[in-house]
């Protein structure tokens, strides 16, 4: 008899690198987690599917602006070439090994061997499994009920700080459209930007009425998305999330946290609706997130796995262990693949059946099944954590031998289709961030960009309102399509978020000013009537997402009526 539910949520994401770099920030940032995350991952999906007759029921995140890069065939042909130039490096390693003047020389050419074999895989599955086209492969394993796809903002923008509905509303419309043409159907569920929500709320409009400018989950509505994700402490109360060393790009994160929270008495063993639309959410269950995610209690913080930031000086390959949180870099120890593989065979041991165990305690405590929802960056697994895709399909597939009876795995959307939310809750503002909050993307660091992205709402709106047909002249629709693209690559999340965690700090400030000045110079054109087609389409040629996009996404919205029900609302945090 089954004790509860397992939903397990990934969701894949980068910025546009189209055409903007190479290394260390650009395209090699794309062709990197393709190598390491996406091919194996698809790899582990089809192996399942084709091997051992089961449907690895994952729920697949691929934000818009990802899936279109990974259906670009500029960026497929460059991964090939990118994925030559690794092979030759491992090659030459394999040239350079055994060498009797270095030490472990043998071991070396072990690691080299290995390399060269699993790069060459990687390449020749892309090439002739997938056709390079990795989304075509995504849809064939959705369509046969492997995988659901969720789509996302277009352009990950951060949904709670874009000032006007329209701007919103654009992000979601242009991102679920996108979904639906890349995977042939609309998209139930998404992933709200970096976890960020908003309540409505009221305002003083221009006309100097109150007016109330709807909730989040009212925009997904009206673009036919069903639920979303959130963190746990956003469901649970308590304290907002610490500043916990996890697996990742975060980098060290200021934690300013919100004031200490009252539980509320919820828990993410079910999902709930949305007050203001019926919209589900649904938690990550903390226990089982943190056992993966964190760098020093997790199970990629294990000092046999692959050390991701040593690589060889000449060939750049990854051949060194963890060894140790404390190790330095000029004493790790050699990688073993032998007994990498071995401990992500306990790893996933010890998960699945702590899976049960949380199931089965919540089913003798409350007397009825609950669900275990965990989400996670799907970067984390191949990219950060080498032997990652391994650890998910054993998970999967022990879960579908041992524990098919007890443990149902579904997508999140088979979930709230067999077991719809009972009760509707009001969540807070909220986020992944350091502090449950949105101090990340906004701060002293990233403030001087929020006018700008509000000053290009408000300029993109005016110059849709002036284009309410679409005009006959080619050239101006053209500069028109471009000036919205260029409106949802500005405000993505990735610049302010890059700022704040200096990774990128130069990389992300001049790509964000460059879509600004893209966007203002095709504005200037049609403003003057006067467009420049050489220089439209050297700008058409570099950001080139979204090729069906109507400008008229950004149509003003008619400001709303406070709704009673809103007013009466109580916040679930005093």
């Amino acid at each position: 008899m089954s004790v509860g539910q397992f939903v397990f949520m990934l969701h894949s994401h980068l910025p546009y690198y189209r055409k903007a770099g190479m290394w260390p920030f650009g395209e090699e940032n794309l062709y990197e987690c393709m190598s390491e995350t996406y091919v194996p991952l698809l790899d582990a999906i089809s192996e399942l599917y084709e091997e051992d007759g089961i449907k690895a029921k994952l729920t697949v995140g691929i934000t818009p602006i990802l899936a279109e890069q990974l259906n670009d065939k500029h960026l497929q042909d460059g991964f090939v070439e990118y994925m030559d130039t690794r092979i030759k490096a491992a090659a030459e390693d394999v040239e350079r090994y055994p060498n009797p003047e270095v030490e472990h020389s043998e071991h070396l050419s072990y690691l080299a061997n290995f390399c060269f074999n699993h790069l060459t895989k990687i390449r020749d599955h892309f090439v002739n499994r997938y056709n390079k086209n990795l989304i075509a492969a995504f849809k064939k394993y959705q369509d046969l009920g492997c995988i659901e796809i969720t789509t996302s903002g277009a352009t990950h923008g951060f949904s709670p700080l874009l000032a006007t509905d329209n701007n919103l509303n654009a992000q979601f419309k242009v991102g679920s459209d996108t979904t639906k043409r890349l995977f042939g159907k609309k998209a139930m569920g998404c992933w709200l930007p970096e976890c960020a929500y908003r309540q409505g709320y009221q305002y003083v409009g221009a006309d100097g009425e109150k007016k109330w400018r709807p909730a989040i989950e009212v925009t997904l509505q009206n673009n036919d998305i069903q639920y979303f994700f959130t963190e746990s402490h956003v469901i649970e109360g308590g304290n907002s999330i610490g500043n916990r060393r996890v697996i990742g790009p975060y980098g060290n994160i200021e934690y300013i946290p919100l004031p200490e929270r009252e539980a509320t008495g919820y828990d993410t063993y079910s999902a709930y609706w949305l007050p203001d639309a019926q919209v589900a959410v649904m938690g990550r269950n903390d226990r089982a997130g943190y056992q993966v995610w964190s760098a020093a209690d997790g199970y990629p913080g294990d000092g046999v796995y692959r050390e991701f930031h040593k690589k060889d000086d000449k060939s750049g390959m990854h051949y060194w262990r963890i060894t140790s949180s404390t190790t330095d870099l000029g004493d790790k120890m050699l990688y073993d693949p032998v007994l990498a593989f071995n401990k992500v065979n306990e790893n996933s041991d010890h998960y699945t059946t702590m899976l049960y165990h949380l199931l089965n305690d919540y089913k003798k405590a409350n007397g009825k099944e609950g669900l275990v929802m965990v989400s996670f960056d799907t970067e984390l697994f191949g990219h950060w954590w080498f032997e990652g895709v391994e650890f998910i399909k054993q998970v999967v597939k022990k879960l579908n031998t041992y524990l098919k009876d007890d443990v149902q795995m579904m997508t999140a959307g088979e979930y709230l289709k067999a077991h719809p939310p009972k009760e509707a809750i009001q969540i807070p503002e909220s986020s992944w961030g350091a502090g449950g909050h949105f101090y990340v993307w906004m701060n002293h660091l990233t403030e001087w960009m929020w006018p700008i992205i509000h000053s290009c709402e408000k300029r993109i709106t005016e110059i849709a309102s002036r284009y309410e047909e679409k005009p006959n002249d080619k050239l101006l629709l053209r500069a028109l399509s471009q000036l919205a693209r260029e409106n949802l690559l500005l405000q993505s999340s990735d610049w302010p978020f890059l700022i704040t965690t200096w990774q990128a700090k130069d990389y992300a400030t001049d790509r964000f000013r460059e879509h600004v000045e893209r966007f203002e110079t095709i504005a200037d054109m049609i403003d003057a009537n006067s467009i420049d087609e050489a220089k439209l389409y050297a700008i058409e040629d570099i950001d080139n997402c979204f090729p069906d996009i109507d400008y008229r996404v950004y149509l003003p919205i008619e400001e709303g009526v406070i709704p009673q029900q809103a007013v009466k609302l109580q916040p679930l945090y005093k």
